[in-house]
């Protein structure tokens, strides 16, 4: 295992820090702007706030040519996805991802447009776990990617929800340019993560995770999504 200077280790966690911080600012920025309105093409949206994300991020804005907007059906399609217009009653899933790859962090967020209650549920549910998976964490200091993936499940449960992916979290800057590798279950928040989430790894890093929490709602044909860093906010 490698040794590292304390001081590259705190530079580390203000880095991803730094990143958050600014995907919370953008998201801020979006929603005062009020850049998502139906009418709009998920191209267009996606303009408007690389161009947002320039002037948040200056210099250390990520790959602005890579989409990050998706709403309605969209949100469950795999892959790349055709551009469509927003709807008047829609779900549209922001992931800055892209514009945060300086960070090597993610942040998403999920917009409910018009006035439908069981999208703005659905957005609720989401918060709400994310809320109790950041309580456990901080609760017990030897949690495991099994346990933690185990207690989000529990509570999507007591919603009559069903989580919409297979992990509820991944590893993230754990050493400049590399990113969580799906071939190590001990890199992801899931049921096959035994370890420790509170640890050290190989490369001499602290290991810094992302919640990344996806609810599908397979009646109304659409997802939500909840991304942030879980162990430094």
């Amino acid at each position: 295992m490698a040794t590292l200077d304390r001081m590259d280790i705190r530079l580390r966690s203000l880095h991803l820090l730094e990143g958050q911080r600014l995907g919370q600012r953008l998201f801020a920025h979006v929603i005062s702007s009020k850049a998502i309105a139906p009418g709009r093409s998920e191209g267009e949206v996606n303009n408007r706030i690389a161009v947002m994300a320039q002037e948040v991020f200056g210099a250390r804005a990520g790959l602005v040519e890579r989409r990050f907007v998706r709403s309605g059906p969209n949100t469950v399609v795999a892959g790349q996805w055709p551009d469509r217009v927003i709807g008047a009653q829609d779900v549209v899933v922001l992931d800055f991802e892209p514009l945060l790859a300086p960070y090597e962090t993610a942040f998403a967020r999920t917009v409910a447009v018009g006035d439908g209650l069981a999208r703005r549920q659905l957005i609720h549910d989401l918060a709400v776990m994310a809320t109790a998976a950041r309580e456990a964490f901080r609760t017990d200091t030897a949690i495991t990617g099994r346990a933690l993936h185990a207690e989000v499940q529990a509570v999507a449960a007591k919603s009559d929800r069903s989580l919409g992916a297979w992990h509820v979290g991944r590893l993230t800057g754990t050493a400049p340019a590399t990113h969580a590798d799906a071939t190590k279950p001990e890199a992801f928040i899931s049921p096959e993560n035994t370890r420790p989430l509170r640890r050290t790894l190989e490369e001499g890093w602290r290991a810094h995770w992302v919640l990344e929490i996806r609810l599908v709602d397979e009646y109304m044909g659409h997802a939500a999504v909840h991304t942030e860093l879980l162990d430094l906010v």
